[in-house]
C-alpha cells in the first residue's frame, strides 16, 4: 500500500520538499519537486540513484554540488544535472535561502521523500529509523552513505 497523495509539503530535517508535478500527470512520468533549503546547510548525504536522472534548476540562492568528486557551484537560473548512479550531494553555503526545482526522470523517486520524511531528521543512533531508511532506499534503487554526513559538515562548516 503506498502511502503516497498526490501532492505533498514536507520536510526532511531542514531540506523542504513540495510535489508540484507528480509523475501521474504527465506521460513522461517526470515529477517536479520543490526544495528549499537554509543556509548553511547540507541537504543529504553522500547518495547515488540507480533508476532517475535528477535535472537541478536553481530558482534562488546558489547550490553547491559534489558530484564523483567535483565540487562546482550553480547559481540562481541555472541548472545542473546529477545522473544515475552518481555518487553526489548538495548544500547551500551561502548566507541566504536556497530555492530549486528538482526535476526527476522518472518520476516515481518523487515518492521517497513523503515516504522517509517521518524519520527525518535521522538520528544515526536510531537503528530503527535508520534500517526503515535504508529499506524504503532500497525500494527506490536509492543508496546512501550516511556516514558521509559528519565529515561534510566538519569539511564544508555545514549543519543536517
Amino acid at each position: 500500500m503506498s502511502l503516497v497523495t498526490d501532492h505533498y509539503d514536507v520536510t526532511l530535517g531542514k531540506l523542504g520538499a513540495r510535489l508540484d508535478v507528480a509523475p501521474t500527470e504527465n506521460e513522461a512520468n517526470v515529477a517536479v519537486v520543490e526544495h528549499t533549503l537554509p543556509p548553511h546547510t547540507l541537504a543529504a548525504p553522500l547518495h547515488r540513484h540507480s533508476r532517475e536522472d535528477e535535472i537541478s534548476y536553481v530558482l534562488d540562492g546558489e547550490m553547491t554540488v559534489l558530484a564523483d568528486d567535483t565540487l562546482s557551484t550553480v547559481s540562481a537560473g541555472e541548472p545542473v544535472v546529477k545522473g544515475r548512479n552518481v555518487w553526489h550531494t548538495f548544500w547551500n553555503a551561502g548566507d541566504d535561502p536556497l530555492r530549486f526545482l528538482e526535476i526527476i526522470a522518472p518520476g516515481e523517486f518523487s515518492e521517497f521523500f513523503e515516504e522517509v520524511a517521518p524519520l527525518t531528521p535521522l538520528d544515526p543512533s536510531d537503528r530503527e529509523a535508520v534500517a526503515e531508511f535504508l529499506r524504503i532506499g532500497e525500494r527506490y534503487g536509492f543508496e546512501a552513505d550516511l556516514e558521509s554526513v559528519p565529515r561534510l559538515c566538519e569539511e564544508h562548516d555545514l549543519q543536517m
